[in-house]
């Protein structure tokens, strides 16, 4: 605080006991100074509570302790750097940093992970501007043919505290780990298999040894899918694998061809067959029941002609004559008995008898007194 001495000197000099100064050379005392130590007695600083100003950083300090876990997230809370419990989304409270800390690893998000190529950072670009990675890609199958091979991982998290924990770089691990299930299973592969019908095959068997390497690591990760996206040979021997491609493919067509003929003509086979048995059925029910008919014709006619013997085997006789002379298309020559003994019988072969013309029956010649 600054004092002005002049108004300090005329403000003493008007209190009343206070003696003036005599004029200058007169022999007078000199002038006394002001006590600063009253004054300082009576001096008031601006008042400002100093409890605030440790209270407000403290109030702030506990609220830092106060979280979020969104609903894709799981939280991880950890005391002095150490694991001590797991969450759930919403909000939640832990102890102020550095006491406790926490984390919050994404949980359903589904992880992709590119091993033999990287795609672009726009997703939407033409598959021309994805760059390989040879190092990744190329692979040894069974019969020792060099085949590149681009897959994607897709994973997720399933253990926040292994996940967190007990993998350090765990996309580098999981890269890692599904490079080597997948060169193991080309391994086991023909290159065949590799490059055509193969592919599923491959791709669970590599999502099942991923599975198995990270499971060993006790990582927490769930391993969703492996999927093959390009495979292909190297650029020195396509040519020659085009031409086994296009002769695989003239077999496949050929092959189709035939299953097409054999799908046709085993139905019309099958048809044929299935109409033979009914008609060859039909025949045997109509035979068994024409004889089981005739059969008790018979017995019936067994049972009158015991009945009836005479009548019966006359009746019998007249009804068989009845019926073979009553056939049409058939000559029928009449003769007594006494006549035809006596004569040659000639068949009409190739010509009428007696100049009689062929299909008309000979009349013979009859005496006196016979009818025809």
């Amino acid at each position: 605080m600054n004092w002005d001495w002049e108004k300090l000197q005329e403000k003493r000099q008007r209190q009343p006991g206070v003696n003036k100064p005599s004029p200058q050379g007169q022999g007078t005392p000199p002038p006394k100074f002001p006590d600063f130590g009253e004054k300082f007695k009576n001096f008031k600083p601006i008042s400002f509570p100093v409890k605030y100003l440790v209270l407000v950083p403290l109030i702030l300090w506990g609220l830092s302790g106060i979280f979020i876990v969104a609903p894709d997230e799981e939280g991880v809370v950890l005391r002095f750097g150490k694991y001590n419990r797991t969450v759930g989304s919403g909000p939640h409270i832990r102890l102020p940093y550095p006491i406790e800390s926490h984390l919050t690893p994404k949980v359903t998000q589904v992880q992709r992970i590119e091993v033999g190529f990287r795609s672009p950072p726009n997703m939407s670009s033409v598959q021309s501007q994805v760059r390989p990675v040879p190092e990744e890609a190329n692979m040894l199958t069974s019969d020792e043919n060099i085949v590149t091979v681009q897959f994607i991982i897709q994973y997720r998290i399933a253990d926040s505290r292994k996940y967190l924990f007990n993998l350090a770089r765990q996309h580098e691990t999981v890269k890692s780990a599904g490079e080597a299930a997948m060169r193991e299973a080309i391994g086991k592969s023909r290159i065949d298999a590799a490059l055509t019908e193969g592919k599923v095959v491959i791709q669970m068997e590599t999502q099942q040894l991923l599975q198995s390497i990270l499971d060993r690591y006790d990582s927490g990760i769930s391993v969703l899918a492996v999927q093959m996206q390009d495979v292909h040979v190297p650029k020195e021997v396509m040519t020659a694998f085009r031409d086994v491609a296009s002769a695989r493919e003239d077999k496949v067509r050929s092959t189709n061809l035939a299953d097409a003929y054999r799908n046709q003509l085993i139905p019309e086979a099958q048809g044929m067959a299935a109409r033979i048995i009914n008609e060859a059925e039909a025949f045997r029910e109509t035979a068994i029941r024409r004889a089981q008919g005739e059969s008790e014709r018979f017995l019936a006619v067994l049972a009158e002609y015991n009945k009836a013997k005479d009548v019966t085997r006359k009746r019998m006789y007249i009804e068989a004559m009845e019926s073979i002379l009553s056939a049409a298309g058939i000559e029928k020559i009449v003769m007594p008995k006494e006549v035809g003994s006596n004569l040659l019988p000639i068949l009409p072969l190739g010509g009428g008898v007696q100049g009689t013309p062929v299909g008309e029956p000979v009349q013979p010649k009859l005496q006196d007194g016979e009818k025809q």
